[in-house]
Parts: structure tokens; sequence; C-alpha cells
């Protein structure tokens, strides 16, 4: 299997705010390659910039809308090999933050091209490849100022709203949001995850 590694990060996270937790996984023996991209521009050309960057690399972590991005782009191109996948906190079946967040006209500028993703729809996953989601359950993020959220949460997005039919695992992290990126706990599941297809 490849040790070369694509990370993705989330909406208005500039690619340096990976750097902590690519650190940590170019300790564990990843080549770590990270996804620069601007989350407001057309959702299409993100996705195909993606899968022009991934060729020859075989695993995957994205938080948030990076992890919503690798998933269509994995679905869409089968000719990207996948040996692994995690996606922290994407909301890959909506985001009902997104949605309450795109009624204000600042909200609307804020998410860009990408505001339509966060409508309801399914998610799914049919490679034999492992794929895995760590969701949050600490609800600290903008998605609290807007109003509570139902269920478990990290603030922005909704365990719910992590789900992914034919997903191999999913583990809970008591996280916020923003902090799913920065966490050793989380980095070490991925980590593992990664090595042996399931979390520990």
């Amino acid at each position: 299997m490849s040790a070369h590694l694509v990370l993705a990060p989330g909406l208005w996270m500039p690619a340096a705010a990976m750097a902590v937790f690519a650190a940590r996984l170019r300790r564990r023996g990843f080549e770590v390659h990270v996804f620069d991209y601007r989350g407001r521009e057309p959702y299409e050309h993100n996705l195909e910039a993606l899968a022009r960057f991934s060729r020859g690399k075989a695993r995957f972590v994205g938080h948030s809308l990076g992890g919503v991005l690798i998933l269509d782009m994995l679905n869409r191109h089968p000719e990207v090999a996948a040996d692994g996948v995690v996606l922290l906190g994407a909301p890959v079946r909506g985001c009902l933050a997104g949605r309450r967040l795109g009624r204000a006209r600042l909200g609307r500028w804020m998410m860009g091209a990408c505001r339509a993703l966060w409508d309801e729809r399914p998610a799914s996953w049919t490679r034999p490849a492992p794929l895995g989601v760590v969701a949050g359950t600490t609800p600290i993020g903008l998605g609290r100022v807007l109003g509570a959220l139902p269920g478990e949460n990290d603030g922005v997005v909704r365990v719910e709203e992590t789900a992914i039919d034919g997903m191999s695992g999913r583990a809970l992290v008591r996280q916020g949001h923003s902090m799913l990126i920065v966490s050793r706990q989380v980095c070490d599941l991925v980590g593992g995850f990664l090595a042996s297809g399931r979390f520990a």
C-alpha cells in the first residue's frame, strides 16, 4: 500500500491549518500532501482539482468540507486509487448550521459556491477500501451561535450528518469542530485506522 496521504482542510481554512496534524502523521511514516483550495470557489472546480492532485496517492483524510470533497471525488473518479479514507467532522449528509448561515446575506457570501452542499442529501461508499468517520460531540463552534443544534454535535456538524452508508466504522470524540485537526487523540485514531482499517 502507498504511504502517500492527502489531507484536505475545511471551509475557510488554509493548508497551513493542517500543519500540526500533518507533522504528526509524517512521524507515523506517511508522506503527506496537503490539498490547498478555496472553499468559496465553484465546488466542481475544487473537486476536479482534487482528483488531479490525488493521482498516484492512495490515502485520504479530510476535515469538514475537505471530507465532503474527498468522498464526492472518490465516488466520481474510480480511477483514483484509495487504500484508506478517514473523514473528520464532514457533513456529508448536509449541514443544518450551514443552512441557517445561508439565510443571511453575509452567510451566503461566506459560503460562496459551496452553499448548496448543505442541503440534506444521501451519502454512500461502495469501494472495498475501508472508510472511517470521526465525529465530535463537544458543541463548540460557529453553528452554536446560530441556535442550538439537535442531537450530538461538534458545534457545527451534527453526528448524524457524518453518517455514510457503507462506512467501515465511526468514532465519536469529545472535541469541538475546529479542534478535530489539532487533537492528538484524533490523530492517533486516524493513524490507527489507516494502518488497520478499523478504529481501536
